[in-house]
């Protein structure tokens, strides 16, 4: 696969970030000043024509703001509101010639709409979500199934739109499925495992519909969805914060779905951490690829769906009890992601100086991680402002690499405070040509190979370098960057990218994927019309047209979980 690497010129690469940053400057200030809108200011004027006012005037900005005292101070006090926030659901314009604000849409925009209602799936007449691909020109396998976690951008998009109700059947009818007796081989799954999956079942003879689910028996590896649960509760939020609908949410049905879920996690047994250990293949990274352990990304998406439990739960003699627990759950979660996931110049510097062998409570390197077990491409990938979260954490092992999703929901949920959601901004623009390329985005960087990979992947011919999971580009990553650009005040990066994505994606047919290093191709793979690809894309065309739509997929920062203290040379690992 040597012909797909391409080659990268530094230099240029720095050039770009310098003039894309230069020409964003005027226009991303009057974008900043759009969040800074009071609640009340916006409720009582989204009944007006959008067409009938500035943006001035639909977000209630000042011509003048007081200047901040720090970047990230700036980016994230913008948007301290942001939880109180009502999103209701109206249509973004999406649907005719222009937006909403008068702006040309982009000919991609219509094109995927008509794509996205194509791929709708119903039952008994009601639409309950969405088909994986809409691609008939090879085998289907689990295609034409209806999966959690590719039914949420889908479902952000019908949300922003103002068409909630096929979001609220699909959590209805995912409930439901929770439900039914789980059983691989001769073991039962727990009572709260949410479905990977669903497809309608059409009885010609008998003239009626029945409902399939797979909770895992017949995936590859056969791993049940750890984050199915997890964006289960993460879409009752976004369908409340739409909405303003809270009767779903305080259904006995859905409260006691989401008390199973919480049950299944914050279950007390022989762990040390807070964290969740997890098999691969659990996640949207669904093959083997080293991420069993404690995966960065549901460690993320775990912090969010505590988050919107909390915002959700009833009050009641139950939910007081979850509450509580889920309260210590995330103090702790918080302080164990941002102080051993997080890596910068600093840290990684720190990491390389370690001494091993320790022993007792004084232990400056906790997890015993070897130094000689760098990846020396990380020490030419750390840039010197920037950091992220790391793959994984656990005994004597640490995973460097970059995974795209967690670090985004790290952002959305404020895991990552707003100093290091800046670092990982930065680190994004600082590695453009390495994490975004000529395709967004890379899912994981950098891909593994030869030795490591027939080790780590057992030779799996789907995962190759800089293919499907392992470094491949992935466009539906699209919605997520844009709602981490805009809560961090940086809708240029969003921009860029998804300028960069309509060059490609109509003509190419709404890949799944794209292989290479630069994500020049079309995943060999890759199905077209990939129904999360289009809807990736829809969402995050919708959210840099209406800024306030963030409420749903974000959640400010909560002051109580104070982040640990700066580093010094007594700070421990």
């Amino acid at each position: 696969m040597s012909s797909l690497d391409g080659d990268v010129s530094q230099n240029g690469s720095l050039k770009s970030v310098d003039a894309h940053r230069a020409s964003a400057e005027i226009e991303d200030l009057d974008f900043l000043r759009s969040l800074d809108k009071p609640p009340k200011l916006l409720n009582m004027e989204r009944q007006r024509s959008c067409d009938e006012r500035s943006l001035n005037e639909l977000f209630g900005v000042p011509l003048l703001s007081p200047r901040p005292s720090s970047r990230a101070e700036s980016n994230f006090r913008l948007i301290d509101h942001l939880d109180g926030l009502y999103s209701p659901g109206r249509r973004s314009g999406f649907n005719t010639p222009r937006s909403q604000y008068g702006f040309e849409t982009h000919p991609a925009v219509a094109e995927a709409w008509d794509a996205l209602r194509r791929s709708m799936v119903f039952f008994r007449g009601q639409p309950v979500g969405t088909i994986a691909a809409l691609d008939n020109t090879g085998e289907q396998l689990n295609y034409d199934q209806v999966f959690v976690r590719d039914f949420v951008p889908s479902a952000l998009a019908f949300l922003m739109n103002g068409e909630p109700e096929v979001v609220k059947n699909f959590i209805l009818k995912t409930l439901r499925l929770q439900s039914w007796e789980k059983k691989i081989d001769r073991f039962h799954l727990g009572e709260g495992v949410m479905p990977a999956s669903f497809k309608v079942l059409h009885d010609l003879v008998r003239n009626s519909e029945t409902l399939m689910a797979d909770f895992g028996e017949s995936a590859i590896g056969r791993v049940a969805p750890v984050d199915s649960g997890f964006w289960w509760i993460f879409l009752l939020r976004a369908y409340t914060k739409s909405t303003g609908d809270t009767s779903l949410a305080e259904m006995p049905e859905c409260q006691k779905g989401m008390r199973l879920i919480l049950s299944l996690c914050l279950s007390e047994g022989f762990d040390t951490f807070p964290t969740l250990l997890c098999a691969d293949g659990c996640c949207m990274i669904d093959r083997r690829m080293g991420v069993y352990g404690y995966p960065i990304e549901i460690q993320a998406l775990f912090f969010m769906a505590l988050r919107c439990a909390l915002l959700l739960l009833k009050q009641d003699e139950e939910g007081k009890e979850f509450v509580e627990r889920i309260t210590k759950r995330l103090h702790a979660l918080s302080f164990h992601m941002r102080s051993y996931y997080w890596i910068d110049l600093k840290q990684l510097n720190d990491i390389y100086r370690y001494k091993t062998e320790e022993y007792s409570h004084t232990a400056v390197n906790k997890f015993n991680v070897i130094p000689d077990s760098l990846p020396e491409w990380i020490f030419d990938f750390m840039p010197v402002h920037g950091g992220y979260f790391i793959g994984n954490v656990s005994p004597a092992k640490m995973d460097f690499r970059w995974f795209c999703m967690g670090n985004c929901i790290a952002i959305l949920s404020s895991l990552a405070t707003p100093e290091q959601s800046t670092a990982i901004m930065d680190l994004i623009e600082s590695r453009w040509e390495e994490l975004v390329g000529e395709m967004p985005l890379k899912v994981i960087y950098p891909a593994i190979e030869s030795h490591e990979w027939r080790i780590v992947t057992g030779c799996d011919p789907k995962n190759t370098r800089w293919s499907y999971h392992n470094g491949g580009s992935w466009p539906v990553l699209l919605w997520l960057l844009t709602a981490a650009c805009i809560k961090t005040g940086r809708p240029q990066i969003a921009r860029r990218a998804i300028e960069l994505a309509e060059t490609r994606l109509v003509k190419d047919n709404w890949p799944e994927y794209y292989d290479g290093k630069l994500g020049r191709f079309v995943g060999k793979q890759a199905r077209k019309f990939q129904t999360w690809s289009i809807a990736g894309y829809l969402v995050a065309k919708m959210l840099l047209e209406d800024p306030s739509h963030l409420g749903m997929v974000a959640l400010e920062e909560d002051k109580q979980m104070k982040p640990p203290m700066r580093r010094s040379h007594s700070w421990t690992f």
